[in-house]
């Protein structure tokens, strides 16, 4: 974990609300997987490196700006990403290496923090900063031709999603805040339900989306961001695309049968994403690509459940438990396997990338960091996708789903009012 006083082990510990995402194994007391396996991998082929250079890379969601406020250093003084880092999954020079386009950078919030606006905010900023400090190979953007502009400059286009719908605050207005402010995205919750949206892996309150939820959901149609349905339960997903009107994403999520986890994605909610235009962004984490390991996270989480009342005292333990009996590693076959189920089920137009780098600690072999995204091109390639097929993947239908959220905002700004609630009279 590097330097950290008591307190910043807390907010590390804290972190970990949901079984993979944002620091659980390094909570534990761990340190993150080694890479290990590459060099007994065959080299990428040039004709895989052709067509993974000549598409999008789009990925879904990256956690470094979490990361880097846990390892103590939001300043970029200490912990400099454009040098190779010995730790973690990313820095510029493998962001480089792995022919990344453009990025979707995870302002995190865990559902238990106090004044979460402001912790997101704090975020926003760490990611706005990262830009500046790097103008040679970031670029903010906040539409889908402002992405297209960043790659064509040759830049990372870099988008910023809210993880977590807490940081709202049960407040409409900041909706339209945080889109001012550049974000592209808000994931409805994390591992803990609302009072107005249930997450997958929490107890529910109002089964799905309460009248207040289908409310946030329109009002972040009206100005554009994207409705991330990844963390919440299968009823928020069905109530969300009900609700939608413009595409959903799910930036970090699976396919639930091929891995069984609650954080995965069920072939019944697929069936809605043509009618929606919306894509599942597929998970690197072993414990949501690896069948195995996922029924064992499962089972291991809901013995745990019983026996900790407290969710911080259940993952704490869960962490425990893996540094004794690590889960099972997946590869990246299992996470191809993963997108044929999805295009099997949903259709090509309907499913990306969405890696969790930096927020997961089991990576597949072959994907350790993202360096190695040209190592899944190569899989499908050899899986007998095509090159076309194969830029859908990589980014293009996002980049379709985003734009067509754009195109309904500009619709929906024209006849829909914003959302808006007025506070109780203020005594002076």
């Amino acid at each position: 974990m590097g330097r950290m006083n008591r307190a910043g082990f807390a907010l590390t510990w804290i972190a970990a609300v949901v079984l993979g995402d944002s620091g659980l194994f390094e909570a534990a007391g761990g340190e993150p997987e080694k890479v290990q396996g590459q060099a007994a991998l065959k080299p990428v082929s040039a004709e895989a490196r052709r067509v993974h250079e000549a598409g999008m890379l789009f990925d879904g969601h990256n956690d470094l700006p979490w990361k880097l406020r846990m390892d103590g250093d939001m300043s970029f003084k200490v912990i400099d990403i454009s040098t190779r880092l010995k730790s973690g999954h990313t820095d510029i020079p493998r962001l480089r290496e792995g022919g990344l386009k453009a990025q979707f950078w995870s302002v995190f919030i865990p559902s238990e923090f106090e004044h979460p606006a402001r912790t997101v905010l704090e975020q926003i900023d760490l990611v706005r900063r990262m830009v500046a400090r790097y103008p040679g190979d970031f670029e903010l953007a906040t539409t889908a031709d402002e992405v297209e502009g960043a790659v064509r400059r040759g830049k990372i286009a870099s988008l910023i999603g809210i993880e977590g719908g807490v940081a709202i605050e049960h407040d409409l207005s900041m909706i339209r805040i945080y889109r001012d402010l550049g974000v592209s995205y808000m994931t409805l919750t994390h591992g803990k339900s609302l009072d107005w949206a249930d997450s997958a892996t929490d107890d529910p309150k109002c089964d799905g989306l309460s009248t207040f939820g289908e409310r946030v959901v329109k009002e972040m149609n009206r100005v554009g961001m994207l409705v991330d349905l990844s963390h919440v339960s299968a009823a928020t997903m069905t109530d969300a695309i009900r609700t939608a009107r413009a595409p959903v994403i799910f930036s970090h999520s699976s396919a639930y049968a091929i891995a069984p986890s609650l954080r995965n994605v069920p072939d019944d909610v697929l069936k809605l994403l043509p009618a929606n235009g919306g894509v599942v962004m597929v998970n690197f984490y072993s414990a949501f690509v690896n069948p195995a390991a996922a029924r064992r996270a499962t089972a291991i989480q809901a013995e745990l459940r019983k026996k900790y009342p407290d969710t911080r005292d259940m993952y704490k333990a869960m962490g425990e438990n893996y540094k004794k009996d690590p889960l099972p590693r997946g590869t990246v076959s299992d996470v191809a396997d993963h997108i044929d189920h999805i295009i099997k089920v949903a259709g090509i137009d309907h499913v990306g990338i969405g890696s969790d780098f930096d927020g997961i600690e089991s990576c597949p072999e072959g994907l350790e960091d993202v360096s190695c995204y040209p190592r899944l091109t190569e899989e499908l390639l050899r899986r007998g996708r095509t090159p076309a097929e194969i830029h859908k993947i990589l980014g293009g239908n996002v980049l379709r789903a985003f734009r067509e959220a754009g195109a309904a905002s500009e619709r929906l700004k024209k006849t829909t009012e914003p959302e808006v609630d007025s506070p109780p009279a203020m005594k002076m």
